[in-house]
This record gives structure tokens, C-alpha cells and sequence, in this order.
């Protein structure tokens, strides 16, 4: 297996891993359970589903180690296909015909995305000063992402997430890359983005918590839509990482945006049964996975 298909398949893993997270997450908030840090850290689900986040993270830094942010990122949105099944499953409900449309054009958005975007193992790695560049620049915009708490915050919560888990994505290509080479897994850079990871890891899976509480669907496409964005952003400028294929691959990449944005529309919509089986508790040894 080249490096390339072993991207894929660990992205793979990593988003069915984040979606089921991601559905326990909403179930916690549309059930109250998350209106406070001390309610969560009582709570076992909410460890459940912290879990299962920290195993999607670990797939997800082994998939940058053996391909681009290019490419790693965009498969994140992978995660949204597999929730929305999930989570029509935990409401007891079946998947409407736009939910498997936006699937379709979601899947098919990606795949053409992935062809320019298949680029080599990457090999460039942020300096320390660029690290934190980078972080405090994502921390400055999460504040004033956040800076209101009105009960409309949650598409700016949801953004806040999505910047928290790219910042965290590309920190993390930077301590498995320069990590692996000899004698540099214990130098101040890659212990030092090592610490920065852990926080922006936390911090986005918190945000996305806050942001699920008015619903799943489209806080959860926000946040795999400013990701893969502000990663592969972070990958052009400083990484010199470059969509492969020259004019063509531009028009690939776009026709793919173009695809797989229509089918995050598509997924966003509320469907008919959706709110009808929300649960209104949630025993703390289940989650909807």
C-alpha cells in the first residue's frame, strides 16, 4: 500500500470514528447534559465520546503522516456522510432522500477533490516561530469567534471548532514528520507543538460541543467546511504544498468544491423526524454510535 492510499484509508477510519463521537456529542446537548464543564466532566458518556474522539485524532495524526494536508483535511468531511446516518439511527428515524443526495454529491465532491490534491508524503514541517505564528493567529480569530455567547453562537462556535481542528491538523503533520526523523522526537519544537496540539485538540472538541447544542447537522458541515479551508491554507502558504495537475487539477479542485458544497447544503436541511425523536435524557453508559 502506498503512502497515499494509507492516508485515505486512515482518514477513513478517523471520520466514522469522529462521527460517532460527534452524535453522542449532540445527544449530550440536546439533552442538557452540556450546559456546564463540571455536568460534563460527571458525566461517562461525555468520557465515552471524548474517547472516541482522542482515538479519531490518533488516526488522523497517523493520516499526516503519510499524506498533504491537501488531502488529509478534505476527507474530514467524510465525518458529516457517516453522522448523518448515525444520528438518524439514534433518533430512530430513517435517512431522508435529500440526507442521501447531499451523501451522493458529498462523496463525489471529494473524490474529484482528491485527484489534484494526492500529492507526496509530506515532508516540510513548520519552524517553531511559524508554529506559533499560526496558533496565536487561530487563537486571536476563535476569540472573536466567540467573544458573544448569544443563543445564535452556534454556526460561530461550530467555525471556532473547525479553525481550533485545523490549527491542531497542521501542528500535528509538524511533530509526526519532524518527530520520526532521528533524534529530533525529544528536540524543544516538536515537544513544544506537541503541548500546542493537546490545546487546540481540547479546545476544538469543546467548541464543537457548545456548537452541537442547537443540533447536529449544520454546526457539524461548518466545521468540516472551515477546516479542510483553513488547513489547506496553512499548507500553500507555509508548507508548500500545491494541487497537483496545473490548470486541470484547478479545475478538478473547484468543480469538487463546487460538489461537495452543494451536498454539505443538502445535508444541513432539517428533515422531517428529526426533531420529533430527540431524547430528552441520556443514561451515562450509552452513546449513539
Amino acid at each position: 500500500m502506498n503512502a497515499t492510499a494509507l492516508a485515505v484509508a486512515l482518514c477513513l477510519a478517523s471520520a466514522v470514528t469522529y462521527a460517532a463521537a460527534a452524535v453522542a456529542q449532540e445527544r449530550l446537548a440536546r439533552a442538557a447534559v452540556a450546559r456546564s464543564a463540571g455536568a460534563l466532566l460527571g458525566n461517562g458518556a461525555w468520557w465515552w465520546s471524548a474517547g472516541l474522539n482522542a482515538a479519531a485524532a490518533l488516526l488522523h495524526a497517523a493520516a499526516l503522516r503519510y499524506g498533504p494536508l491537501t488531502l488529509v483535511q478534505p476527507l474530514g468531511a467524510l465525518t458529516l456522510v457517516a453522522a448523518v446516518p448515525l444520528g438518524a439511527r439514534g433518533a430512530g428515524r430513517r435517512v431522508a432522500a435529500t440526507e442521501w443526495r447531499g451523501t451522493l454529491a458529498t462523496v463525489a465532491g471529494l473524490g474529484l477533490l482528491l485527484l489534484p490534491a494526492s500529492g507526496p508524503a509530506p515532508d516540510d514541517t513548520l519552524t517553531l516561530t511559524e508554529a506559533l505564528a499560526v496558533s496565536g493567529a487561530t487563537a486571536a480569530v476563535i476569540m472573536l469567534l466567540t467573544v458573544r455567547g448569544d443563543v445564535r453562537s452556534g454556526l460561530r462556535h461550530a467555525t471556532a471548532s473547525g479553525l481550533a481542528s485545523a490549527a491542531a491538523s497542521a501542528l500535528t503533520q509538524t511533530v509526526t514528520v519532524a518527530g520520526g526523523r532521528g533524534g529530533a522526537l525529544f528536540s524543544v519544537r516538536v515537544i513544544a507543538v506537541a503541548l500546542l496540539v493537546v490545546v487546540f485538540a481540547v479546545g476544538g472538541m469543546l467548541l464543537s460541543q457548545r456548537a452541537y447544542r442547537g443540533g447536529l447537522g449544520a454546526p457539524l458541515a461548518v466545521v468540516n467546511l472551515a477546516n479542510p479551508l483553513a488547513a489547506a491554507a496553512i499548507g500553500m502558504v507555509l508548507l508548500g504544498e500545491r494541487l497537483q495537475g496545473g490548470v486541470a487539477g484547478i479545475v478538478l479542485a473547484v468543480a469538487g468544491a463546487f460538489a461537495a458544497g452543494r451536498g454539505v447544503m443538502l445535508l444541513t436541511r432539517t428533515t422531517p423526524g428529526t426533531q420529533a425523536s430527540a431524547p430528552t435524557a441520556l443514561p451515562s453508559r450509552h452513546v449513539a454510535a
